[in-house]
Order: C-alpha cells, then structure tokens, then sequence
C-alpha cells in the first residue's frame, strides 16, 4: 500500500515546477559505455528479438517479485528525452512478462525505518537548501549495461532479486551531496561509495528470464539511453514497504 500521499513539488528553479507522479512526492531542486555482466548473472546474449514498443506483445507473466522490502526509499529522478527512460521499463516489463518498475530512477538512501512519514517529508522539502546551488549534480551518461542476480547471505547482498540496469558513475560532486543528504536524514557515515543505476527491469532470481543479450538490443536501438548526460529532475520519497506490488 501506498502510504505516501502525492503532492505539489517543490521547485529548485521556481519558474519551472514538476507536477508530482502517482503514488510518491518529490522536491525539485566521453568514453563509450561499457556492456558487463556478473560472473553470476545468466545467457550473455539471447536470440530472442529486442523490446518494440509498437510490437504485439504477448509474454506470459512472470511470477510477481517475492521479495519484502523495507521502510521509506529517496529516488533520485532524472530527465527523459522523449520519456526514453519510462518506454525502456514499460517496455522491458512487457517483454519479459514482469512487474513494471513505478519511476525510473536511482536509488540515494533505502529502508529508512526510524523516521515517521511526516518527519521525512519536512526533511525532503528542506533537500534543496543543503544541496550546493539547490540542485542535484547532472549525472553524465552511462558507462555500463548491466544484467545481475542478488541472494539474500551472500556477501555484500542485503535482498534476493535480478535486474537489468544502466550503470552509473559516482564523481565527488555526487558524493559530497548524498552526505548532505544523509546527514540531513539522520542516516550516519556511509560506508562506501555511491554506486548509482537506472534500473530497467525487476525478477525474481530463480530461473529469471532476464539476460544481457537482450538489454544490449534494446539499448542499441535506442541510444539516448546510453549517450546521453542527465539532470535531475526530482528527489522523491517513496514508502518501499512490502512487496514491488505494494508500492
């Protein structure tokens, strides 16, 4: 269940609001790419035809993704160029038969379980004001597609999932604003460097249909996804509680 209400944006550029989505609230404020995929990640490449959004798309469902998350989750949204972003998770979603993601984004802080909903809401509206210049640094383009497979106990692995993904680069502009933001939430020191991604699709990790091969087709046929730098458009809050479904 959504418990976060949706509401009026606050703008980092006054003249230029964000109308708020469904079911979250935000506050606004050249090397080629790399393809990789984990050692523990499934086919590499696929013979199976890359994602059209005008294609007739048939694809059983998948089994919707089992695992519980936890507390509120910070987004960071990003600019889409011809709603790019949104027409790959649409499209991945109806490619493979799974749960669509609900917004394209990266994720800055998940499961914060000890503030209330209202605390992080009068905190998300004070983002801007910690932020240098009011703004989220622009993330440069992708530097990696990437396919993987989490299991809760590994090393390092906190949920049990596979996913497909953009890959992100982390700079000291990046770093420097997630430790504002994290000293503003309360959350303590991080213990490593960010690690940002656009996430394409969700699965459950058994036997998950999801594969490299088709992540490549798509995104070499539609090559803003990889060429393009980003600003961001939104923090956003988000209660993350339950199942994707729950969202």
């Amino acid at each position: 269940m959504k418990v976060v209400p949706t509401v009026t944006s606050v703008p980092s550029d006054p003249l230029s609001p964000k109308l708020p989505f469904s079911g979250g609230f935000s506050t606004i404020y050249e090397d080629a790419p790399s393809i990789a995929e984990s050692e523990v990640s499934y086919d590499y490449f696929s013979d199976t035809a890359s994602v059209d959004s005008d294609a007739d798309l048939s694809t059983p469902k998948r089994l919707p993704l089992q695992w519980n998350f936890h507390g509120l989750t910070l987004w960071v949204e990003f600019e889409e160029f011809d709603k790019d972003l949104t027409k790959a998770v649409r499209d991945a979603s109806a490619f493979y038969g799974t749960e669509e993601i609900p917004q394209p984004h990266a994720t800055a802080a998940y499961g914060m379980e000890h503030l209330s909903v209202e605390e992080a809401k009068e905190r998300l509206y004070q983002i801007p004001s910690v932020l240098e210049n009011g703004k989220w640094p622009v993330m440069q383009r992708p530097v990696a597609v990437k396919q993987d497979i989490a299991v809760e106990g590994r090393p390092g692995q906190v949920c049990s999932i596979s996913w497909a993904e953009l890959t992100l680069t982390s700079n000291e502009e990046h770093e420097k604003a997630l430790d504002q933001v994290y000293s503003l939430f309360g959350l303590g020191e991080r213990t490593g460097p960010w690690t940002p991604h656009i996430s394409l699709a969700y699965d459950n990790p058994e036997e998950t249909v999801l594969n490299l091969g088709d992540t490549i087709s798509y995104v070499t046929q539609h090559p803003t996804l990889l060429c393009k730098e980003r600003k961001v458009d939104a923090i956003s809050l988000w209660s993350t509680e339950g199942k994707l479904a729950d969202w």
